[in-house]
């Protein structure tokens, strides 16, 4: 009787037995192409820590989606060097998709082959409201395929001088809010070394990036203190936080920049005093361009 008994148990479906994880409304076939979820529905120990990461990317954007919201209801959004379009994926499925019909994600990728996978994932999932151009961060700045103004500008894991033409890209389109994930700053760290020997002889500071390794470091932390203090000197409120655990990624550092008029005389003037004091007058013009 038992055995007869196991063998008539019908099947839970597979939406019942999703990973307490997944949020309402998720699209199960997206999570599936971002290889969150297995084909099966399933999360390893893997794809959990990843989906742990991208929940908490999100609680950081949300909250400013959310107050753009308040002043108009479109929100038009441009995530530079954009890849396979991982961010803007996830923003659209948890924000963007039961917005109006005017809002907007822009993906811009230098890859074509990328924009091209892009383009065929939205259509597939049914996303209209998402748009990938085949565009580097600098053409960007001048293309006509993009709207005059833009409300938040994302630029995570974009190499060396790519996130200054997001910055860039972000002041001309009079963004109020800038997310930027920093990585493989190389320029500064090049400048210095260039300059380290002359250096030397005039400050016992220039200790701090005397050996190769240091110098790549402290070049790299300088890049963003520039950047931060460039920001400030725009008008802009900036902070700065930790994207993920170290363990994760050493690419960590998430600076996310609000606009809101504030005085600007004092972070203009500690930046050329920074610039001065590690002997880098020369990137003067670099990072007061468009000050």
């Amino acid at each position: 009787m038992s055995k007869s008994t196991n063998k008539t148990k019908t099947k839970v479906p597979e939406a019942a037995v999703l990973p307490p994880e997944i949020r309402p409304g998720q699209s199960l076939e997206l999570l599936k192409e971002l290889h969150i979820l297995t084909r099966d529905g399933k999360l390893n120990q893997d794809s959990r820590r990843k989906l742990k990461q991208v929940y908490h990317l999100y609680q950081f954007i949300e909250p400013l989606l959310q107050e753009i919201r308040l002043d108009h209801p479109d929100v038009q959004l441009v995530d530079h060097g954009a890849g396979k379009s991982y961010l803007g994926f996830i923003l659209y499925d948890l924000f963007f998709k039961t917005l109006d019909s005017g809002s907007r994600i822009f993906g811009i990728e230098t890859r074509e082959e990328l924009v091209q996978q892009s383009r065929q994932l939205a259509t597939r999932l049914g996303f209209p409201g998402m748009e990938f151009l085949n565009l580097s961060v600098a053409q960007s700045t001048t293309s006509d395929l993009l709207p005059a103004h833009i409300d938040i500008v994302t630029a995570l894991h974009a190499c060396d001088t790519a996130t200054d033409d997001a910055i860039h890209f972000a002041l001309q389109k009079q963004a109020k809010f800038m997310v930027l994930v920093p990585c493989c700053q190389a320029e500064v760290a090049k400048a210095l070394n260039l300059n380290k020997g002359k250096a030397l002889q005039q400050s016992s500071l220039t200790e701090l990036w005397r050996h190769p390794l240091h110098t790549r470091e402290f070049g790299s932390q300088l890049t963003n203190v520039l950047r931060c203090l460039q920001l400030e000197a725009h008008g802009y409120q900036v902070s700065v936080t930790e994207l993920v655990g170290w363990e994760h990624s050493m690419k960590n550092e998430l600076i996310i920049a609000r606009y809101k008029d504030l005085p600007r005389q004092r972070p203009a003037e500690r930046l050329q005093e920074v610039l001065r004091s590690v002997g880098l007058e020369s990137m003067s013009t670099r990072f007061f361009s468009a000050l």
